[in-house]
């Protein structure tokens, strides 16, 4: 057995949103041998969607230290390292700052000794395939999904000429919990919400008016509106219309409530969940439990539901309201790493040992080589680097925030005042501004 497998291992997960840090740190668990001491290290990068302390605790994960960082501050402190004391280094970001960090990366290690660095998408990918992989690609690991989304990311990587073999199909990694068994007392339907999907108040009340109509249809069922935040809060991404102050004012039925919390404690009492294309959706479909896709507003590439054609789960509310339940197609389902089969169990394995491998390698690693460089997408690239404050080379820009020394108490006191104010810009006035524009 290769020494990686049973050595203490020290991992660490750059996030940008409450999301991406569930998914990067279950992925952190689930990449690490069973027998090795594990400490992980969370680094949370500061912007709009940087998660509360409400938010990190609703995911559930605990990590050995958690701090705050700009991208200068996280590079310094991966390049002043003296020991280089990490072995695997996960990149839970959007595609542009998986690409700012490895070229960030790539100057701060130059040809030294470095992690092994994953990373991957926190769900389904249902658009801006190419572009989205092409600024993934660099990682050591380019993690998939499903078998389905290995075969699709290859192509991609080989159709441009880019190396594949980063490429490694795994499952999601916060799949869990204990397989459907039966309905509830009461009988349980749940609505999850999407923070950006549908984008329009007419259509998200919409929405919320036939969940409501379903309650009032069914009072012997309990009807759970499933939120993702709460007002003020951000998530990967903007939600500009909260459910919640929709549902201010309205005449709701006894059977109905809005719900927070983790997602898999409220799948434990679910019987029929429901979505537009919500990755619980696949969450549902891993412990058997009914589920709904929804056709109500068209099956379109814009809501994310054209993911789910041909799974069996497209329904409408017409449909549900007279008691149809979707049966999944269990060909789908197997495709896109649900693992309702039982295999979920050994779906990390080959990402395991192909780490180990990596650790193992006689001479360590080579530099990082994303396939964007100064040469080949002179007119791209540049820009995705300004905006984390990186030259073309991949080095903190003169001025950078925190480039230069760690913050000190004052600097921290005024930046989180100017995140809050910008914070309160972006979720509040921001929309305002832009619904009396379309006045």
């Amino acid at each position: 057995m290769p020494a990686s497998a049973t050595k203490s291992l020290r991992v660490a997960v750059l996030a940008d949103s409450d999301t991406r840090w569930k998914w990067g740190a279950l992925t952190a668990q689930r990449l690490t041998p069973a027998a090795a001491e594990v400490r992980l290290d969370g680094y949370l990068l500061r912007g709009r969607a940087t998660p509360t302390a409400r938010q990190l605790k609703e995911v559930g994960v605990q990590a050995d230290s958690l701090r705050e960082v700009t991208g200068a501050e996280f590079l310094r402190a991966m390049s002043e390292d003296p020991d280089n004391r990490y072995d695997v280094l996960v990149l839970a970001l959007v595609g542009g700052g998986v690409q700012a960090m490895l070229h960030g990366l790539r100057a701060a290690w130059g040809s030294g000794k470095r992690p092994v660095v994953v990373t991957g998408y926190v769900g389904v990918v249902y658009e801006k395939l190419t572009d989205g992989l092409l600024l993934r690609h660099g990682a050591d690991l380019v993690l998939a999904n499903s078998r389905h989304d290995a075969d699709r990311f290859r192509a991609v990587y080989e159709g441009v000429g880019a190396d594949a073999s980063s490429v490694t199909e795994v499952a999601l990694p916060f799949l869990g919990g204990e397989p459907y068994a039966g309905e509830h007392d009461p009988y349980t339907v749940v609505f999850a919400v999407q923070p950006s999907v549908p984008d329009n108040r007419r259509d998200r009340t919409y929405l919320l008016n036939r969940l409501i109509e379903h309650a009032r249809r069914h009072p012997e069922r309990e009807v759970l509106l499933k939120l993702r935040s709460k007002p003020g809060e951000h998530t990967t991404h903007i939600e500009e219309l909260p459910y919640q102050k929709l549902a201010q004012g309205q005449d709701l039925p006894a059977n109905f409530r809005l719900v927070y919390g983790h997602m898999g404690e409220v799948l434990d009492h679910t019987d029929l969940l429901v979505t537009v294309s919500s990755t619980a959706a696949l969450e549902a479909l891993h412990r058997r439990i009914p589920t709904a896709v929804l056709t109500d507003l068209g099956v379109r590439e814009v809501l994310g539901n054209h993911h789910f054609t041909g799974s069996g789960c497209l329904a409408s509310w017409d449909q549900l309201d007279a008691g149809h339940r979707p049966v999944p197609d269990e060909e789908w389902v197997a495709r896109q790493g649900v693992a309702a089969d039982g295999s979920y169990d050994t779906a990390f394995d080959g990402a395991r040992q192909r780490i180990a491998k990596l650790l193992d390698r006689p001479g360590g690693l080579p530099p990082l080589t994303p396939y964007y460089t100064p040469e080949t997408a002179p007119g791209y690239l540049p820009g995705i680097l300004a905006r984390h404050h990186l030259g073309p080379d991949g080095v903190p820009l003169p001025g950078a925030p925190a480039a230069d020394k760690a913050p000190g108490p004052v600097r921290q006191i005024v930046r989180r005042a100017a995140r809050g104010a910008y914070r309160h810009g972006v979720q509040r006035v921001a929309p305002v501004i832009r619904r009396m524009g379309e006045l």
